[in-house]
């Protein structure tokens, strides 16, 4: 897939926010920029031009879509996903309503959790758990290395894993149960970890380790309400993050939406700049791209309004704020986030900088996507 890089994102790239007469067009304004800070998930098979997601895109610049197997409100199968042939299809065709590269992210980690299906003609795969219970990484490379090379092949460039919490309590709904984690041990997560990411980078797929701080102690979920781990965690979750980070193997970090008050004793992790900003990139040395989980679980949405979520969220340090449409579907989200943001920008309420900040950021990560396939492409040539 070839992706097409405008002459100012490299300018931004190399020089922060560069001045407009230092190249060939002007920077971007601010839409384009809050646009690069927003990602959702659509209905569709194809992004036909009366397609929303086709006007988000084109007309508010957003930065990345989420494909689903599943949707989940409607309770129907074949949302974005039919096939290989269809899903090569809609993502080639979603890239060329942009000069610049999507981020096209999915949900494959393995077992339970994966939106490429065997049944739709996609390759098998193990649970973390279960990849990691002989002892063996190459098993967890291996398996990885087909996941890459299969979502490479069809025009995904994002998967949301590796999972790097720890498996601290087997009856957590949304990790234990569902055999999401590696092993309860933290240097064993991040060996796994680090063989799923070195697999994704050699097919130029970008990865996300999560749930930041750690959401494997939990006893909740947060996709049903308001999770409180405070008596549960430990320290010790973050000990992966903290590897990953030090190897310089994280792309993204994907938060938690889980409520710390060892960490915060007034916002859960996702809205925390004690959490995001304090911890993760102050004192743990990240300064990479942050991404919301989904804002629309019932977590965040059933406890906050719009605006406080996207308002707290930037101000605590999210790059991306990630819209799934899949606990409940809202057609017009991209169109009323990038609207929130721009008032709260206009009110003062967050700064200019902090826009560009994340801008930056996304730019660089998309910077680094482009050259990537550059490069695998002209070895074929």
């Amino acid at each position: 897939m070839r992706f097409f890089v405008s002459a100012w994102i490299a300018l931004a790239l190399l020089a922060g926010a560069a001045p407009a007469a230092a190249g060939p067009g002007p920077e971007p304004g601010l839409e384009e920029k809050i646009g690069q800070m927003i990602m959702v998930g659509f209905r569709g098979l194809e992004p036909a031009d009366r397609n929303p997601v086709a006007r988000d895109i084109r007309e508010r610049h957003i930065g990345g879509v989420i494909l689903f197997d599943y949707d989940v409100p409607s309770r129907t199968w074949g949302r974005n996903i039919e096939s290989p042939g269809q899903l090569r299809a809609l993502t080639a065709s979603l890239q060329t309503l942009t000069a610049i590269p999507l981020f096209i992210a999915v949900d494959q980690e393995g077992g339970r959790i994966v939106r490429l299906k065997e049944k739709a003609g996609f390759p098998p795969t193990l649970s973390q758990k279960r990849l990691a219970a002989g002892g063996d990484p190459g098993k967890t490379a291996r398996q990885a290395e087909r996941t890459a090379k299969t979502l490479a092949g069809l025009g995904i460039n994002l998967n949301f894993a590796p999972v790097v919490d720890l498996d601290l309590n087997p009856d957590n709904p949304v990790i234990g149960k569902l055999e999401r984690s590696f092993s309860r041990d933290p240097a064993t997560v991040s060996r796994h970890a680090g063989a799923v990411i070195e697999a994704h980078r050699r097919h130029g797929i970008l990865t996300a380790p999560k749930h930041f701080p750690g959401h494997g102690s939990a006893a909740g979920d947060t996709h049903e309400g308001f999770v409180d781990v405070t008596g549960r965690w430990s320290a010790l979750e973050l000990e992966p993050f903290g590897t990953l980070i030090r190897r310089g193997e994280a792309d993204m970090i994907m938060t938690a939406h889980i409520f710390n008050g060892k960490l915060d004793p007034e916002w859960p992790a996702t809205l925390s700049r004690k959490t995001l900003t304090d911890l993760l990139r102050r004192d743990m040395g990240f300064s990479g791209v942050v991404i919301s989980d989904d804002l629309q679980m019932k977590a965040i949405a059933s406890r906050y309004g719009l605006e406080t979520v996207i308002g707290q969220s930037i101000l605590a340090g999210v790059d991306i704020l990630l819209f799934a449409n899949n606990s409940v579907y809202e057609e017009d989200i991209a169109a009323r986030a990038a609207g929130t943001i721009r008032m709260l920008v206009e009110k003062g309420v967050i700064p200019r900088e902090r826009i560009d900040e994340s801008w930056r950021r996304i730019l660089r990560l998309k910077e680094r996507l482009y050259k990537g396939q550059k490069s695998r492409s002209s070895e074929f040539q």
